[in-house]
Protein backbone atom coordinates (compact mmCIF):
# COMPACT_ATOMS: atom_id res chain seq x y z
CA UNK A 1 0.00 0.00 0.00
CA UNK A 2 1.73 3.31 -1.05
CA UNK A 3 2.34 5.78 1.80
CA UNK A 4 0.86 9.42 2.14
CA UNK A 5 4.34 10.20 1.36
CA UNK A 6 4.64 8.79 -2.12
CA UNK A 7 0.87 9.62 -3.28
CA UNK A 8 2.20 13.00 -2.28
CA UNK A 9 5.51 13.00 -4.36
CA UNK A 10 3.30 11.05 -7.09
CA UNK A 11 0.84 13.98 -7.33
CA UNK A 12 3.45 17.17 -7.23
CA UNK A 13 5.29 15.34 -10.33
CA UNK A 14 1.70 14.77 -11.74
CA UNK A 15 1.30 18.52 -11.13
CA UNK A 16 4.72 19.35 -12.73
CA UNK A 17 4.31 17.03 -15.53
CA UNK A 18 0.69 19.35 -16.23
CA UNK A 19 2.83 22.71 -15.86
CA UNK A 20 5.73 21.88 -18.21
CA UNK A 21 3.86 22.91 -21.93
CA UNK A 22 2.71 26.24 -19.86
CA UNK A 23 6.84 26.40 -19.06
CA UNK A 24 7.63 25.73 -22.22
CA UNK A 25 5.36 28.32 -23.59
CA UNK A 26 6.63 30.93 -21.36
CA UNK A 27 10.23 30.07 -21.83
CA UNK A 28 10.16 30.61 -25.49
CA UNK A 29 8.21 33.57 -25.94
CA UNK A 30 8.95 35.50 -22.21
CA UNK A 31 12.06 34.42 -20.77
CA UNK A 32 13.99 33.76 -24.20
CA UNK A 33 13.38 37.09 -25.78
CA UNK A 34 13.71 38.56 -22.31
CA UNK A 35 17.25 37.76 -22.00
CA UNK A 36 18.34 38.17 -25.37
CA UNK A 37 17.08 41.26 -25.31
CA UNK A 38 19.20 41.92 -22.11
CA UNK A 39 22.71 40.79 -23.58
CA UNK A 40 22.30 42.34 -27.11
CA UNK A 41 21.15 45.86 -24.64
CA UNK A 42 25.36 45.64 -23.97
CA UNK A 43 26.27 44.93 -27.22
CA UNK A 44 27.22 47.01 -30.85
CA UNK A 45 24.64 45.19 -32.67
CA UNK A 46 23.73 47.18 -35.66
CA UNK A 47 23.33 47.40 -38.99
CA UNK A 48 26.68 46.99 -39.81
CA UNK A 49 27.42 44.71 -36.80
CA UNK A 50 24.37 42.43 -37.10
CA UNK A 51 26.06 38.67 -37.37
CA UNK A 52 29.39 40.13 -35.78
CA UNK A 53 28.56 42.11 -32.94
CA UNK A 54 30.21 41.97 -29.29
CA UNK A 55 29.67 42.99 -25.71
CA UNK A 56 30.80 46.73 -24.83
CA UNK A 57 29.72 47.01 -21.57
CA UNK A 58 27.02 49.47 -20.32
CA UNK A 59 27.49 52.15 -23.53
CA UNK A 60 24.25 51.76 -24.85
CA UNK A 61 22.50 52.94 -21.64
CA UNK A 62 24.60 55.86 -21.01
CA UNK A 63 23.92 56.90 -24.53
CA UNK A 64 20.49 56.65 -24.16
CA UNK A 65 20.64 58.75 -20.92
CA UNK A 66 22.55 61.66 -22.24
CA UNK A 67 20.16 61.67 -25.57
CA UNK A 68 17.93 64.63 -25.33
CA UNK A 69 15.26 62.44 -26.90
CA UNK A 70 15.05 60.16 -24.08
CA UNK A 71 14.05 63.01 -21.81
CA UNK A 72 11.62 64.69 -24.38
CA UNK A 73 9.95 61.49 -25.36
CA UNK A 74 10.02 60.57 -21.39
CA UNK A 75 8.69 63.64 -20.29
CA UNK A 76 5.62 63.17 -23.37
CA UNK A 77 5.14 59.70 -22.45
CA UNK A 78 4.38 60.56 -18.65
CA UNK A 79 1.91 63.48 -19.82
CA UNK A 80 0.23 60.91 -22.64
CA UNK A 81 0.25 58.27 -19.69
CA UNK A 82 -1.11 60.58 -16.69
CA UNK A 83 -3.69 62.57 -18.76
CA UNK A 84 -4.64 59.51 -20.39
CA UNK A 85 -5.34 57.53 -16.70
CA UNK A 86 -7.20 60.50 -15.68
CA UNK A 87 -9.72 60.43 -18.12
CA UNK A 88 -10.09 56.89 -18.06
CA UNK A 89 -10.42 56.19 -14.27
CA UNK A 90 -12.95 59.29 -14.04
CA UNK A 91 -14.91 58.25 -17.08
CA UNK A 92 -15.03 54.50 -15.97
CA UNK A 93 -15.80 54.88 -12.26
CA UNK A 94 -18.61 57.70 -13.56
CA UNK A 95 -20.38 55.29 -16.23
CA UNK A 96 -19.91 52.61 -13.27
CA UNK A 97 -21.93 54.72 -10.49
CA UNK A 98 -24.62 55.02 -13.30
CA UNK A 99 -24.69 51.51 -14.55
CA UNK A 100 -24.42 50.50 -11.05
CA UNK A 101 -28.74 52.00 -9.85
CA UNK A 102 -31.47 50.55 -10.94
CA UNK A 103 -31.79 51.82 -14.58
CA UNK A 104 -33.66 50.47 -17.79
CA UNK A 105 -31.80 49.75 -20.27
CA UNK A 106 -28.70 48.56 -18.27
CA UNK A 107 -27.63 45.69 -20.30
CA UNK A 108 -27.89 47.67 -23.49
CA UNK A 109 -25.99 50.12 -21.73
CA UNK A 110 -23.17 47.87 -20.38
CA UNK A 111 -22.51 46.37 -23.84
CA UNK A 112 -22.61 49.69 -26.21
CA UNK A 113 -19.83 50.85 -23.45
CA UNK A 114 -17.76 48.27 -23.11
CA UNK A 115 -17.37 47.98 -27.50
CA UNK A 116 -14.44 50.48 -27.88
CA UNK A 117 -12.26 47.88 -25.73
CA UNK A 118 -13.73 44.92 -27.53
CA UNK A 119 -13.21 45.97 -30.87
CA UNK A 120 -9.41 45.47 -32.35
CA UNK A 121 -6.94 47.90 -31.05
CA UNK A 122 -5.70 49.03 -34.67
CA UNK A 123 -9.14 49.11 -36.41
CA UNK A 124 -10.03 51.96 -34.04
CA UNK A 125 -6.49 53.54 -34.06
CA UNK A 126 -7.10 54.30 -37.82
CA UNK A 127 -10.73 54.82 -37.85
CA UNK A 128 -10.08 57.70 -35.49
CA UNK A 129 -7.33 58.31 -37.72
CA UNK A 130 -9.38 58.99 -40.80
CA UNK A 131 -12.04 60.87 -38.99
CA UNK A 132 -8.99 63.42 -38.18
CA UNK A 133 -8.12 63.33 -41.75
CA UNK A 134 -8.15 67.57 -42.05
CA UNK A 135 -10.03 67.41 -45.45
CA UNK A 136 -12.46 64.64 -45.44
CA UNK A 137 -12.22 63.46 -41.81
CA UNK A 138 -15.42 63.98 -39.63
CA UNK A 139 -14.35 65.39 -36.24
CA UNK A 140 -13.30 68.85 -39.02
CA UNK A 141 -16.51 68.11 -40.83
CA UNK A 142 -17.94 68.27 -37.16
CA UNK A 143 -16.30 71.52 -35.80
CA UNK A 144 -16.91 73.14 -39.46
CA UNK A 145 -20.79 73.15 -39.16
CA UNK A 146 -20.52 74.04 -35.30
CA UNK A 147 -18.35 76.50 -34.65
CA UNK A 148 -17.21 77.29 -37.83
CA UNK A 149 -13.48 76.66 -37.43
CA UNK A 150 -10.95 73.73 -38.31
CA UNK A 151 -8.09 72.19 -36.64
CA UNK A 152 -4.67 70.66 -37.79
CA UNK A 153 -4.99 67.91 -35.97
CA UNK A 154 -2.72 65.53 -37.87
CA UNK A 155 -0.55 68.22 -39.24
CA UNK A 156 0.87 69.93 -36.00
CA UNK A 157 3.23 68.42 -33.16
CA UNK A 158 0.11 68.95 -30.38
CA UNK A 159 -2.82 68.36 -32.71
CA UNK A 160 -1.46 64.95 -33.16
CA UNK A 161 -1.02 63.88 -29.95
CA UNK A 162 -4.44 65.61 -29.13
CA UNK A 163 -5.97 63.48 -31.43
CA UNK A 164 -3.86 60.13 -30.10
CA UNK A 165 -5.04 61.21 -26.83
CA UNK A 166 -8.71 61.48 -27.80
CA UNK A 167 -8.24 57.79 -29.51
CA UNK A 168 -6.77 56.19 -26.39
CA UNK A 169 -9.44 57.59 -24.18
CA UNK A 170 -12.06 56.07 -26.40
CA UNK A 171 -10.31 52.61 -26.02
CA UNK A 172 -9.60 52.59 -22.69
CA UNK A 173 -12.62 53.72 -20.17
CA UNK A 174 -14.35 50.67 -20.96
CA UNK A 175 -11.74 48.65 -18.90
CA UNK A 176 -11.86 50.98 -15.91
CA UNK A 177 -15.84 50.68 -16.08
CA UNK A 178 -15.75 47.40 -15.81
CA UNK A 179 -13.10 46.29 -13.20
CA UNK A 180 -14.90 49.63 -11.36
CA UNK A 181 -18.66 48.23 -11.51
CA UNK A 182 -17.17 44.79 -10.62
CA UNK A 183 -16.25 46.23 -7.69
CA UNK A 184 -19.31 48.57 -6.80
CA UNK A 185 -21.29 45.23 -6.57
CA UNK A 186 -19.13 43.47 -4.31
CA UNK A 187 -19.93 46.58 -1.81
CA UNK A 188 -22.84 45.08 0.94
CA UNK A 189 -25.60 47.35 0.65
CA UNK A 190 -26.37 47.71 4.37
CA UNK A 191 -23.01 49.73 4.32
CA UNK A 192 -25.28 52.42 2.51
CA UNK A 193 -28.43 51.89 4.17
CA UNK A 194 -26.20 52.26 7.54
CA UNK A 195 -24.71 55.59 5.96
CA UNK A 196 -28.39 56.72 5.00
CA UNK A 197 -29.81 56.50 8.76
CA UNK A 198 -26.68 58.47 9.64
CA UNK A 199 -27.63 61.53 7.30
CA UNK A 200 -24.77 60.96 5.00
CA UNK A 201 -24.74 62.73 1.84
CA UNK A 202 -23.70 61.23 -1.71
CA UNK A 203 -20.85 62.74 -1.44
CA UNK A 204 -19.50 61.23 2.45
CA UNK A 205 -20.97 58.13 1.06
CA UNK A 206 -18.71 57.91 -2.09
CA UNK A 207 -15.33 59.71 0.24
CA UNK A 208 -15.97 57.14 2.89
CA UNK A 209 -17.42 53.82 1.69
CA UNK A 210 -17.40 53.44 -2.22
CA UNK A 211 -13.77 54.78 -2.62
CA UNK A 212 -12.35 53.03 -0.04
CA UNK A 213 -13.80 49.90 -0.66
CA UNK A 214 -12.92 49.66 -4.72
CA UNK A 215 -9.01 50.90 -3.66
CA UNK A 216 -8.77 47.14 -3.72
CA UNK A 217 -9.89 46.54 -7.14
CA UNK A 218 -8.94 49.60 -8.70
CA UNK A 219 -4.55 49.84 -7.63
CA UNK A 220 -4.17 46.65 -9.99
CA UNK A 221 -6.30 48.17 -12.16
CA UNK A 222 -4.18 51.31 -12.34
CA UNK A 223 -1.09 49.61 -12.61
CA UNK A 224 -2.19 47.69 -15.22
CA UNK A 225 -3.36 50.84 -17.36
CA UNK A 226 0.03 52.92 -16.08
CA UNK A 227 1.98 49.48 -18.18
CA UNK A 228 -0.41 49.44 -21.15
CA UNK A 229 -0.72 53.31 -21.66
CA UNK A 230 3.11 53.66 -20.97
CA UNK A 231 3.66 50.97 -23.66
CA UNK A 232 0.83 51.49 -25.97
CA UNK A 233 2.51 51.38 -29.44
CA UNK A 234 -0.61 50.94 -31.65
CA UNK A 235 -2.55 54.02 -30.59
CA UNK A 236 0.82 56.52 -31.02
CA UNK A 237 1.91 54.81 -33.97
CA UNK A 238 -0.94 54.14 -36.38
CA UNK A 239 -2.61 57.64 -35.44
CA UNK A 240 0.20 60.33 -36.14
CA UNK A 241 1.59 58.01 -38.98
CA UNK A 242 4.48 56.62 -37.66
CA UNK A 243 5.64 59.77 -35.51
CA UNK A 244 4.34 62.15 -37.66
CA UNK A 245 4.54 65.40 -38.40
CA UNK A 246 8.73 65.23 -38.18
CA UNK A 247 9.41 62.67 -35.38
CA UNK A 248 8.05 64.59 -32.67
CA UNK A 249 4.27 63.33 -31.84
CA UNK A 250 6.55 59.54 -30.13
CA UNK A 251 6.25 58.14 -26.87
CA UNK A 252 8.96 56.62 -25.52
CA UNK A 253 8.30 52.94 -27.02
CA UNK A 254 7.38 53.88 -31.07
CA UNK A 255 10.59 55.68 -30.34
CA UNK A 256 12.45 52.29 -29.92
CA UNK A 257 10.37 50.85 -32.39
CA UNK A 258 11.79 53.58 -34.92
CA UNK A 259 15.44 53.10 -33.34
CA UNK A 260 15.24 49.65 -33.95
CA UNK A 261 13.84 48.88 -37.55
CA UNK A 262 14.22 51.94 -39.11
CA UNK A 263 17.70 53.05 -38.24
CA UNK A 264 18.87 49.63 -37.21
CA UNK A 265 20.53 50.44 -33.84
CA UNK A 266 19.83 47.19 -32.58
CA UNK A 267 22.13 47.79 -29.14
CA UNK A 268 20.85 50.77 -28.37
CA UNK A 269 17.07 50.07 -28.83
CA UNK A 270 17.42 47.02 -26.58
CA UNK A 271 19.43 49.87 -24.03
CA UNK A 272 16.18 51.74 -24.18
CA UNK A 273 13.77 49.38 -23.59
CA UNK A 274 15.45 48.25 -20.90
CA UNK A 275 15.42 51.06 -19.46
CA UNK A 276 11.80 51.31 -19.84
CA UNK A 277 11.08 48.40 -18.47
CA UNK A 278 12.92 49.06 -15.29
CA UNK A 279 10.91 52.32 -15.00
CA UNK A 280 7.64 50.60 -15.01
CA UNK A 281 8.79 47.71 -13.09
CA UNK A 282 10.29 50.23 -10.27
CA UNK A 283 6.78 52.35 -10.69
CA UNK A 284 4.19 49.41 -10.32
CA UNK A 285 6.21 47.59 -7.20
CA UNK A 286 6.25 50.99 -5.67
CA UNK A 287 2.53 52.07 -6.04
CA UNK A 288 1.38 48.87 -4.59
CA UNK A 289 3.30 48.95 -1.76
CA UNK A 290 2.82 52.59 -1.46
CA UNK A 291 -1.28 51.92 -1.75
CA UNK A 292 -1.41 49.40 0.47
CA UNK A 293 -3.83 47.36 -2.04
CA UNK A 294 -2.58 44.12 -1.31
CA UNK A 295 -2.61 43.94 1.68
CA UNK A 296 -5.31 41.94 2.71
CA UNK A 297 -3.95 39.38 -0.44
CA UNK A 298 -0.60 38.97 1.23
CA UNK A 299 -1.57 39.66 5.37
Amino acid sequence: MATGASILGNNRRLAYLFLLPALLVMGLVVIYPFAYNLVISFSNMSLSHFYDWKLKGFSNYLLVLQERNFWYYFGKTVLWTVLNLLFHVSIGVFLALILNKDIRGKSVYRTLLILPWAVPQYITALSWRGMFNAEYGAVNLILQNLAGFQLPWLSSEWGAFTACLITNIWLGFPFMMIVALGGLQSIPDELYEAAEIDGASAWQKFKNITAPMLKPVMVPAITLGVIWTFNNFNVVWLVSNGGEPSETTHILVSWVYRAAFFYYRMGYAAAFSMIIFIILFVFGWRFIKRTGATENVYG
